[in-house]
């Protein structure tokens, strides 16, 4: 390819130095851990939702492939809504100790309630 493709260096920053070198990262997406290795923590939450009250498990190590399915999978046993993203899963409602069993129940070991 060519050494002075503009693509490549779309996000990088000016430089004078004329011995500079565009490094690209190439970010590979993490493995998921398994689910005895993972330590995922489920506690409630309302601060900045307007008073509503959501359960939040967070501490998954993994692809966001895999967090979606294993929030979708907790918003369907819950019959409840939510989202899955940056490695935490919220979903609608008070649903902490069945958060925790349903984890559990799925090889989720390390899971432990907080609050």
């Amino acid at each position: 390819m060519n050494k002075n493709d503009w693509k490549e260096r779309l996000n990088v920053v000016y430089s004078t130095n004329p011995e500079f070198s565009y490094d690209i990262d190439n970010d590979q997406e993490q493995t998921t851990l398994e689910p005895t290795k993972q330590a995922l923590r489920v506690s409630i939450d309302k601060k900045n939702r307007g008073g509503k009250i959501v359960t939040l498990i967070s501490g998954f190590v993994g692809t966001e492939d895999d967090l979606k399915d294993l929030g979708k999978l907790l918003k369907t046993k819950c019959g409840v809504g939510g989202t899955a993203k940056n490695g935490e899963i919220i979903i609608q409602g008070d649903f902490k100790i069945k958060a925790v069993e349903l984890l559990k129940k799925e090889g989720y070991t390390k899971t432990k309630p907080i609050g």
